[in-house]
């Protein structure tokens, strides 16, 4: 059964702790609203962007470093000059946080609900997540491009047959594969990857922990990313699903 807590920094930001799935996390995560005043110069909407970023994945370093089980407590930092927390980026646009000397744990960004979100894992899993709103999703929207029937027909049923909802789910599923993978989906095809049916719902919500797999040219790209260590948790927010995708580059042992 799944369970999140929350707390609240020093900044008035509400960290989110969600529990371990299979054996890897913890996860936190947060949220801020996103800039909407149309006035905003593209310049200072990017600075503000940034700066957002930035105060997220503060907060949840914060909170990382409070943790009993924190395996960075060897990393210097204080978001000062002299040990700070850096978000930087690879070619394809995957981001990592380096924590004063040493690199810091898994992170990723998404932006939906009017709302940016991040996430880092609490372990040395690699992380991804991603936002989707029903809103997205219109009858015009190609679907056989981008879901296998079977998967779904499944959410359907876990959304009580509502497409735009089902839809939502299972792209933010698949995006956040795509993320924790690093590649986004510049060499990964949507329907390279497929969702298995959930086998657990959080007790007295629509929470889903879902495995997923991998084929074609993707298996070939990512070997070790089979269902058996990549795993899916989705959780409803209004409109929009936030996925949280986690997967281990070395296995669990008791896997």
């Amino acid at each position: 059964m799944m369970s999140v807590n929350t707390a609240i920094d020093r900044e008035g930001v509400i960290v989110h702790t969600m529990d371990r799935v299979h054996g890897r996390g913890p996860v936190f995560y947060a949220s801020l609203p996103c800039v909407t005043n149309v006035a905003v110069t593209i310049k200072d909407w990017g600075m503000r962007r940034t700066m957002d970023r930035h105060r997220l994945v503060s907060a949840l370093c914060d909170h990382l470093a409070a943790t009993e089980s924190n395996i960075w407590k060897r990393c210097q930092y204080s978001g000062t000059d002299a040990f700070p927390i850096q978000v930087l980026h690879s070619r394809l646009g995957r981001p990592s946080l380096q924590l004063g000397e040493c690199p810091g744990p898994a992170i990723s960004f998404s932006e939906g609900g009017g709302k940016v979100w991040a996430a880092l894992c609490g372990d040395e899993s690699d992380l991804g997540i991603d936002v989707a709103g029903t809103y997205e999703f219109t009858m015009g929207y190609p679907f056989h491009r981008v879901f296998h029937p079977e998967e779904l027909e499944h959410a359907l049923r876990l959304t009580s047959g509502d497409l735009e909802r089902a839809s939502a789910l299972l792209w933010s599923v698949k995006e956040a594969v795509v993320k924790a993978l690093g590649c986004a989906f510049h060499l990964v095809d949507p329907l390279q990857i497929t969702v298995y049916p959930s086998k657990e719902a959080a007790r007295g919500n629509e929470c889903y922990t879902f495995s997923v797999g991998l084929s074609g040219k993707a298996v070939m790209r990512f070997p070790l990313a089979s269902h058996k260590n990549l795993w899916v948790r989705s959780i409803p927010h209004g409109e929009i699903w936030f996925s949280i995708a986690l997967w281990n580059r070395r296995p669990a042992v008791h896997e």
